[in-house]
């Protein structure tokens, strides 16, 4: 089995809220992340496909065409976007890393089809990302 990662960079604005809590909750839980006026992260997203490489071309998928999915579908519909206001799926689930990983999995899983998608890979900062294997 071969893996191929393609990265791409979008960036995104969110609020980490709960609103059946108070303030002070809210503070002690999500610290930064509750600014009423939101945040911003500069996203780099790793999309990993496996399979076997192809006789004639070599590619497990062609990271052209790999990149152009992950530019349409993920990185033009969430960049410069606030997840909270603009992004339906985000009114009524918390817009965590943890969950938009899940979101993308969800866009992208059905239109890698000459392999397999194996791993979503968001990097909120340098020190912090979340991976989802589609489980």
């Amino acid at each position: 089995m071969v893996y191929l990662t393609r990265v791409e960079h979008f960036n995104a604005a969110h609020k980490l809220y709960n609103a059946k809590w108070s303030e002070e909750e809210n503070k002690a839980v999500f610290g930064k992340c509750c600014n009423p006026h939101f945040h911003g992260h500069n996203f780099d997203l790793f999309v990993t496909v496996k399979g076997e490489p192809d006789a004639d071309t070599g590619f497990v998928m062609n990271a052209h065409v790999l990149s152009k999915i992950m530019k349409q579908e993920i990185c033009d519909r969430f960049d410069h976007k606030n997840l909270n206001m603009d992004v339906e799926y985000f009114k009524d689930v918390q817009p965590s890393s943890e969950n938009f990983v899940k979101v993308i999995w969800q866009i992208l899983e059905p239109l890698i089809t000459d392999c397999e998608l194996h791993c979503i890979k968001l990097m909120e900062t340098p020190r912090i990302y979340v991976e989802y294997y589609g489980e």
